[in-house]
């Protein structure tokens, strides 16, 4: 069976409640770490859902946020359901292809 995996950002939250309310304000704490960052990377680490992201940056929001990477990334994991296929519902051929066969090739050496 297979299983879909997924997660949850939570930068936003994490940030919230310890008192980090903006992308501005973590800027200049990331900078600290040796982590460069531009405002408009910032903003969209906090206001998105990042498909990569640097161990450095998770590391050094771990740090700024006192939080482990469990805190920032809730993980879902659920059996994926099996697809079906159809059987019955197909359309009909159209009138007459039974007949229609496929004619065998014709290989002509030219030797």
């Amino acid at each position: 069976m297979r299983r879909k995996v997924g997660y949850t950002w939570r930068l936003r939250e994490v940030m919230a409640a310890r008192g980090v309310f903006t992308a501005t304000e973590l800027a200049p704490l990331l900078k600290d770490r040796g982590v460069d960052l531009s405002a408009s990377q910032v903003h969209r680490l906090v206001s998105g859902t990042p498909e990569r992201l640097s161990l450095q940056v998770l590391a050094a929001f771990c740090d700024i946020l006192g939080c482990t990477p469990a805190d920032l990334v809730a993980i879902t994991a659920e059996n994926a359901g099996v697809r079906r296929t159809a059987t019955d519902d197909r359309p009909a051929p159209p009138s007459g292809t039974e007949r229609l066969r496929p004619r065998p090739a014709l290989i002509v050496d030219d030797e």
